[in-house]
């Protein structure tokens, strides 16, 4: 496979591959950027799917530069909303921005890696500067983005600091002399921005990399740590496994591709044969938690997964390595308020998803339900407590 083909594999769409065969046969490092606004302080499978592409530049001797949009992030990214964004606080980016580093370098080679703010540009930028660079785009072009549009034909309010965010992102390009640019199918009116304004610069356009959306653990919508349908990278293998083997069977073939090393035609035939009904999709499912637990832990662990999940699910049996969980400071006469444990932990995110979890029959004190949410539970010292599927407590007064 050439460094074209390489680089090629996997992608959605190249604009232009033509020019992109041109930068990669005129033996000159590219430069190649990804930004990433720290909205979260994890990074997940999805974000692997565009890692894993930054990786085959790396191999070929090319720079990554990754873009923190610690600026960009007081905006927020309107790619795919609905609606307005909420802006995070400084102390939340700089919160999120901690862990990202770490996490990258577990895929990337640090020695070929740039790591900037994107405040180390944008925050210097004068008001008469910004009037410059916004010159450059008309509004109609600014519409042409289809959340902005869909919006706007819908009466949904589009607040007027949300055009900035694609032309800060354009400029992040003109700041870090990007030759390419990587992004989900749903940045591509970002990357083309970016394109237009090296082009008002007299700088080479960037190549615009599009890469396919990982749909998270619903099957339906992009995997995404607020819509809570993600897989950490830096997730225990446990749950790396447990949350794999709950996806549905039309995402097995999916993550073959984009997440293993798996050929397009491979993950066709993975169908295939879940469709003839040849091969258990279970099995299947348990050979890709596996591969993807050993991927970013190593095979001890992933066989450690894979004998915890058959213990648990399939012989209904107790993990052995369980989570200590003290009830003394809200212990009363040997009762407690369940609701009060799940929440004040942060087992659950608020009280009422407790409740609902309580309804749900969900919740199970040494495998039986608990009945109600109301009624103060008799707790011993010891005692099992599980939450859904895969979350196991040990009593401890």
């Amino acid at each position: 496979m050439d460094a074209f083909e390489k680089i090629k594999n996997k992608t959605l769409e190249i604009i232009n591959e033509n020019e992109l065969k041109d930068r990669l046969n005129s033996g000159k490092k590219l430069r190649v950027k990804l930004g990433a606004d720290p909205t979260a302080p994890d990074l997940h499978l999805g974000h692997y799917v565009v890692l894993r592409k930054l990786r085959d530049f790396q191999e070929l001797g090319h720079i990554v530069v990754f873009i923190i949009g610690d600026f960009t992030a007081l905006i927020g990214d309107p790619s795919g909303r609905s609606k307005t964004r909420p802006p995070l606080t400084r102390e939340q980016i700089e919160e999120n921005a901690k862990t990202y580093f770490e996490q990258v370098f577990t895929i990337l080679d640090k020695d070929k890696t740039e790591i900037h703010f994107n405040s180390e540009w944008l925050s210097k930028i004068d008001l008469e500067e910004w009037i410059k660079i916004s010159s450059r785009f008309t509004v109609a072009r600014i519409l042409e983005r289809d959340d902005f549009l869909n919006r706007y034909k819908a009466g949904i309010p589009i607040f007027f600091h949300e055009f900035f965010y694609p032309v800060m992102q354009a400029y992040d390009s003109v700041a870090i002399k990007a030759d390419v640019e990587l992004g989900g199918s749903d940045q591509k009116f970002n990357l083309m921005m970016g394109r237009k304004l090296q082009e008002t610069y007299e700088m080479p356009p960037q190549i615009a990399m599009i890469m396919p959306i990982l749909r998270g653990l619903d099957g339906v919508k992009k995997m995404s740590k607020s819509l809570g349908n993600y897989v950490g990278i830096t997730e225990d293998a446990n749950s790396m496994y447990g949350k794999i083997m709950s996806i549905p069977d039309e995402l097995i073939s999916e993550y073959y591709f984009l997440i293993l090393d798996k050929s397009e035609k491979e993950a066709k035939e993975i169908d295939q044969v879940i469709k003839n009904g040849t091969e258990n999709p279970m099995k299947l499912k348990m050979k890709l938690a596996f591969e993807i637990a050993k991927l970013f832990h190593n095979e001890e662990e992933a066989k450690k997964a894979e004998e915890n999940f058959k213990k648990v699910f399939s012989n209904r049996e107790v993990p052995d390595d369980i989570e200590e969980l003290s009830v003394a400071n809200i212990l009363e006469n040997g009762l407690i308020d369940i609701v009060k444990l799940l929440a004040e932990n942060k087992i659950v995110k608020s009280k009422s998803e407790a409740r609902r979890l309580i309804q749900q029959g969900a919740v199970k004190l040494n495998g039986e339900k608990i009945p109600d949410f109301k009624t103060p539970v008799k707790v011993s010292d010891g005692d099992i407590l599980k939450i859904g599927k895969r979350k196991f407590f040990k009593i401890k007064i």
